[in-house]
């Protein structure tokens, strides 16, 4: 059925519970697995350029080691359940088009991932990843709640 299957994590806590159900959809599928977690890149306004830099070095850094810390613990999780997994961080303003794009690039067919359930205003001010995802995506995509 899939084969390969995509699956974003935010290193939050429900983040984590999608990717140990999408590893286990995985296992029994026989499938391979991309993880995948964007950061969005600093933006800001500021007149002295030294702070701007320095910030954005430090937000970088910080952001870069998270994200690392983020994917070694998914892909421990995927190698102890057997499965076949790649990783990537990829940088991006709008971290719902990064992931339909990855899942393209990488020829994935199927999108497991985790929804927050946010609605009404919290979804309009926070925004719902899987909703833009959901509406935007040609790849289906299986959300846990």
């Amino acid at each position: 059925m899939f084969k390969h299957i995509l699956i974003p994590t935010d290193g939050s806590e429900l983040a984590g519970q999608a990717v140990d159900k999408g590893v286990a959809l995985a296992a029994s599928l026989g499938a391979a697995v991309m993880i995948v977690t964007v950061t969005e890149p600093f933006h800001i306004l500021s007149t002295d350029a030294m702070q701007v830099e320095s910030s954005r070095s430090s937000y970088d850094a910080d952001a870069a080691a998270y994200a690392d810390r983020v994917l070694k613990a998914a892909r421990a999780k995927a190698e102890a359940a057997g499965v076949r997994v790649q990783t990537h961080h990829k940088w991006h303003d709008d971290p719902w088009q990064a992931i339909i794009d990855t899942a393209l690039e990488e020829g994935c067919d199927l999108i497991a991932m985790a929804s927050h359930g946010r609605r009404g205003v919290a979804a309009v001010v926070m925004g719902s990843q899987a909703t833009r995802i959901l509406t935007h995506s040609k790849i289906p995509v299986l959300v846990y709640r």
